[in-house]
């Protein structure tokens, strides 16, 4: 697979013109908010592309990266949205509006199985067997060909997972009760930057 890779340098190109549904990822030096910082924001239209940002971690200054992902016209497809989304919230200090999460949506639809990473989700919707050795990777320096190969892989396959989890969701009448779920995520987020990060609904 060809796959048209663009890395830019601190922010998304002012000419660029992105589709109204869109796949995003994020890219830490850890998991941890208060000490690992927002590396990376990779974003793709679904047609084997994907724009890299490497941010400015001084100032974290993205004005057309932080209008796409405000933008409520524009659907955001993750994969663990929450995790993203509380990076985004920490170090862009924005709210992302209209989204999806793949993750969520595989484990409301995909009651047959316990695996709900994005490495079994691309295998069985698209039949490619990805290799995620890189997630753990220094995303803070330089970037290696294979870790931008690697960034996009995380991005470009969701548009085809999010259309086939939302055929089963459906068929399962099950959509509603996602698209409640997915109501939560800011909350969750919110939680999350509280440090409430277990399940609050637990006795």
């Amino acid at each position: 697979m060809n796959l048209d890779i663009k890395l830019h340098d601190e922010d998304l190109p002012d000419q660029l013109v992105l589709s109204d549904k869109i796949s995003v990822d994020c890219e830490f030096m850890g998991l941890n908010v208060e000490r690992d910082r927002l590396c990376l924001v990779q974003i793709s239209t679904g047609n084997n592309d994907a724009h890299i940002v490497k941010l400015n971690r001084n100032t974290y200054n993205a004005p057309n990266l932080k209008n796409v992902l405000q933008n409520q016209n524009i659907n955001k497809i993750f994969h663990f949205a929450r995790a993203d989304l509380l990076f985004i919230k920490k170090y862009l200090n924005i709210k992302v509006e209209n989204i999806n999460c793949t993750k969520l949506m595989s484990k409301i639809a995909r009651s047959y199985s316990d695996k709900h990473g994005l490495k079994d989700l691309i295998k069985e919707f698209t039949g490619n067997d990805i290799s995620k050795n890189l997630q753990s990777s220094d995303f803070g320096g330089d970037l290696s060909d294979k870790q931008l190969q690697y960034c996009a892989k995380d991005v470009i396959y969701l548009h085809e997972i999010h259309k086939n989890l939302k055929k089963i969701l459906i068929r399962e009448k099950r959509y509603d009760l996602y698209n409640e779920a997915i109501k939560f995520i800011h909350c969750r987020v919110e939680l999350d930057l509280a440090s409430f990060t277990s399940d609050i609904w637990s006795h």
